[in-house]
């Protein structure tokens, strides 16, 4: 097999990207340099045992190259996934920017929905001072993210990791208060998730699924319960889907809370931050250096 054979394979059962994700699957799963399959394109690639004709034809079937490949970067760090948990995507990046210019020094953060747990612990890679609580529904996605902090070196003396539902916060009286209440939660609304790419209908359902309007997660969190988790001057942040920044200033508004929407470095609505103290906003934003 070829670099070339690889791209036309990937290409012909409609993967957008096929040369770039070729070079991800040759490179892990045959060793080679990338920037020598663009320039031999015709290089042999060696499969001995078939590993990498394998994980082609998990792609051609549209599994999502993330889970094939068992693990993927975001922000800093790199994490493992699999089907268990949604794939970390590079929209919410924007999220844990958003976050690290509203975390307070020794600041306390719970994170909803924590998935691959890939929002809290990036946030607490970038600030030694915090500590996080993230709760997850999934008790394997739960273990996901328990190996996921442990590959980053984030102890449990800094992350506590709860199994419960979002829906059903009867854990919240236990656990204090927070400056931050932060949330990826499922906002894709229900009829629309038929349409969604088939990779993306291979992530978990229970992670896509914001109910009948998208919204139905954040409604909930928006509810007196965990308003009343907030520390003075604390704030709620979301991510959202691009079409939604009117809808969560709305929402906002209808129980006396100030909304500002931040979007993602395509010039969509991403983020929402929701707080009752407008003072709370900072003004110098945090950049993500590479």
């Amino acid at each position: 097999m070829t670099y070339q054979v690889l791209i036309d394979r990937l290409a012909a059962a409609g993967i957008d990207n096929a040369a770039g994700e070729a070079r991800l699957l040759a490179a892990h799963f045959a060793g080679l340099d990338e920037n020598v399959l663009r320039i031999h394109p015709d290089h042999s690639i060696p499969d001995p045992e078939g590993v990498l004709l394998r994980a082609l034809e998990r792609r051609e079937m549209r599994e999502p190259l993330q889970y094939i490949l068992g693990t993927w970067s975001f922000w800093r760090q790199e994490y493992e996934v699999s089907p268990d948990c949604l794939v970390p995507r590079p929209d919410t990046e924007c999220l844990v920017e958003e976050a690290l210019r509203h975390l307070p020094r020794g600041g306390r953060i719970l994170d909803l929905c924590t998935g691959s747990g890939c929002i809290a612990i990036s946030l607490l890679c970038e600030r030694a001072d915090a500590s996080c609580v993230a709760l997850e529904l999934s008790e394997p996605t739960l273990a996901l993210a328990k190996r996921n902090a442990a590959r980053n070196g984030v102890g449990n003396d800094r992350l506590t990791l709860l199994c419960g539902d979002v829906l059903i916060p009867d854990f919240l009286p236990t656990l204090g208060k927070f400056d931050i209440i932060i949330s990826n939660p499922p906002y894709i609304p229900t009829a629309d998730l038929a349409a969604l790419p088939p990779e993306t209908q291979r992530e978990p359902r229970m992670a896509l699924d914001g109910g009948e309007d998208g919204l139905r997660f954040y409604r909930r969190i928006l509810a007196p319960d965990y308003r009343t988790a907030l520390k003075a001057g604390g704030c709620f942040l979301f991510e959202i889907g691009y079409d939604q920044g009117e809808a969560l200033r709305t929402l906002a508004a209808s129980i006396g809370a100030d909304c500002r929407i931040t979007r993602d470095y395509g010039g969509n609505d991403r983020v929402a931050w929701v707080t009752w103290d407008v003072g709370a906003l900072p003004q110098t934003p945090v950049k993500k250096l590479f």
